[in-house]
Parts: C-alpha cells; sequence; structure tokens
C-alpha cells in the first residue's frame, strides 16, 4: 500500500508574512455559532446554548446525556468546535413527555448554560448561520505591511476553502487509514466516516491547490460548476459570460470541486481536465470511496470571509476579527498570514 504524506497546499498571496503563538491562553481563540432558524419555544427537544472552555463538542454531548439520562444518540448538535478554545455553541436533547432537569446543576468552571429553550425538532448538523471568531496571535513577528495587504486581499477576495489539518488527523493518518480499510483493514463503525470524510477532503484540496497553483480559485473556467452562496444548490456553465463574472465579483456565486463519489461528474471542458487529471493520481483513494457508494457533491472552491476586522493590539500581538459560513476552517483564513500552526 502507498503512504500518503500532507503537503503544504499552495497559497493564494504568496507565502505568509508572519509568524506567531496560537492558543497560548484559552481566551486566544473564541468562536460563537448562530443557528440559521429561532427555536419555536415548544416540542420534544431541549436546545441548550453553551459555552464550554477547553472541552471538545462529544465530551459535552457525552456530559449532557448522563445528566439527562438519555441515549447517546439523543443528544445533537450542529457542529464540531475546537477543544481548545472558548466556543458557544448549541445542542439539544429528546425529551419526550419529560420536565426539564435543572440544567444549572451541570455548571462547571469549564461549561456554562447560556440559553434553554425547547423545540420541535432536533437539531441536525449543519443548520447554522455562521460561526463568529476571535482570534489573538502572539509573539507576532512579520513584515506589517505585508500583513496589512494580504488581509485586505482576503477581505476582498477571500481565501482557498481548503480542509483544515484536523480533518486528516496527525500528519494526515487518517488517509492514510482510509487507504487500509479499501484495503479490507477493519475499523470501528464510528472511525469508518471520519476516514471516508478524509479521503475525499484530501482528493478536494488537492483539486483545490491545481487551481491556485493556476490563480484561477476564484475565476471563471469553461465548464465550471457553481455553488449560489449561503445555499447548497448549484449550476453548471460551459462558457463563463459576463453574468457569471459579474455574479462571481459580487460573491453571489462561487465556482466549485468535488467531493468524489458515485454519479455524474458535472463540471465540464477545462475544469474537468483539471479535476480528472488530479483524480487519475489517486486511483486506491477513488476505487475506495466508489466501493463504499459515497454519492458525488460539490464543495464551493472560493471561501469568503465576512466581517472581517483586525488590529496590532500590542507590536507583537494581532488579534483578528471575522464569520465564515459552516463547513469552513479558521486556519483556511491564519495559514494565509502566518507559518506557525
Amino acid at each position: 500500500m502507498n503512504t500518503i504524506e500532507m503537503p503544504i497546499w499552495p497559497y493564494a498571496y504568496g507565502l505568509p508574512s508572519g509568524h506567531g503563538v496560537m492558543r497560548r491562553e484559552v481566551d486566544d481563540f473564541v468562536v460563537f455559532e448562530d443557528l440559521s432558524f429561532e427555536p419555536s419555544g415548544e416540542g420534544e427537544h431541549v436546545f441548550l446554548q453553551i459555552q464550554k472552555t477547553s472541552e471538545n463538542t462529544d465530551f459535552i454531548a457525552r456530559q449532557l446525556a448522563r445528566f439527562a439520562e438519555v441515549r447517546q444518540r439523543d443528544v445533537s448538535y450542529a457542529g464540531l468546535k475546537d477543544r481548545h478554545a472558548i466556543a458557544t455553541q448549541w445542542f439539544s436533547v429528546w425529551l419526550p413527555g419529560k420536565s426539564d432537569p435543572d440544567w444549572s446543576a451541570l455548571e462547571s468552571e469549564n461549561l456554562r448554560v447560556i440559553q434553554v429553550i425547547r423545540h420541535a425538532r432536533k437539531l441536525k448538523r449543519g443548520v447554522l448561520a455562521a460561526n463568529h471568531f476571535t482570534l489573538r496571535i502572539r509573539d507576532w513577528q512579520g513584515d506589517v505591511a505585508k500583513t496589512n495587504q494580504q488581509l485586505e486581499w482576503i477581505k476582498q477576495s477571500g481565501v482557498p476553502n481548503y480542509f483544515g489539518v484536523q480533518r486528516f488527523g496527525q500528519a494526515g493518518q487518517n488517509v492514510n487509514k482510509a487507504l487500509a480499510m479499501f484495503q479490507g483493514a477493519k475499523v470501528k463503525r464510528e472511525q469508518r466516516s471520519i476516514y471516508l470524510s478524509a479521503a475525499r477532503s484530501y482528493l478536494f484540496n488537492h483539486i483545490l491547490a491545481e487551481r491556485v497553483r493556476q490563480n484561477n480559485w476564484q475565476h471563471a473556467l469553461a465548464g465550471d460548476v457553481y455553488k449560489l452562496a449561503g445555499t447548497q444548490s448549484h449550476f453548471q456553465s460551459d462558457i463563463p459570460d459576463d453574468v457569471i463574472h459579474a455574479r462571481l465579483l459580487a460573491n453571489d456565486i462561487h465556482p466549485t470541486g468535488p467531493l468524489w463519489g458515485m454519479g455524474e461528474q458535472t463540471a465540464k471542458a477545462d475544469a474537468e481536465l483539471i479535476e480528472a487529471a488530479v483524480i487519475a493520481q489517486y486511483p486506491e483513494l477513488v476505487a475506495g470511496l466508489l466501493q463504499e457508494r459515497l454519492e458525488m457533491s460539490r464543495r464551493s472552491l472560493r471561501l469568503t470571509v465576512q466581517n472581517m476586522a483586525w488590529q496590532f493590539v500590542a507590536a507583537d500581538i494581532l488579534e483578528l476579527q471575522f464569520s465564515l459560513a459552516p463547513g469552513s476552517y479558521a486556519t483556511a483564513v491564519l495559514r494565509e498570514i502566518i507559518t506557525d500552526l
């Protein structure tokens, strides 16, 4: 079996212009999630907005299940949040015909219940409007003028929508474990989806990396498939016209790359040639994903960064604030300006 190594994905705006230390203090990484809807106030599911400190999302979900005396599968959340952070996120607990326990008794130094409200349906993965970040880089050193310029470019044009390093595990081992699984290695059921996601993400990142090298990750190519911003809707266009270019410039649509699986390859012409050339380099991953009967889907190549602001609060401390769509990674932004993530 060939061993896969994680590359350094190419940068959109030249090499990072500085370096520094992330997460020295727990409040150097703060994230707050917004739901894409308002809970109704009635129903069998209790929605809890929780602020967690230095704890991972699954651990909090297990705590909620034990505290409420329900099965693990009766607790849900919209998205995973970093452990080494102060993160505010939503959970739901299914309590049909039951009254609420005293949720305040669950609180600790690392867990605070901010809000409790009922809703008719469980919280599903990905039903977020945005994640809002406040990040602090300490011991920062570098070229201030170049950093400011790169941040301006990011604010205006976004960044390549790479999957972050956490998707691939330590040194990218989740991809190699996916390869082993495809060749018959037995894995635990809960690990299977992790390895499959790593394999698809690895192929996607390589396709995006090639478009970054060609400097067309944020531009229209013949045959591109475009995703409508803020939705899962997409469409294919044979020849990019003035309307396509205007919509791209307005961040109304984004070029996409494939999350590999079964189904028709919807890109055509020049876009398809790039995707096919990359995919051909990884036949074992492609065959394994098809064997698992995953459905082909598309992901935006471009990640727009909303509410972008920054300041040097001290000569060696850079503070950033921005908002991202669900399913995207803050590290995709940070990697463009600092080397040591």
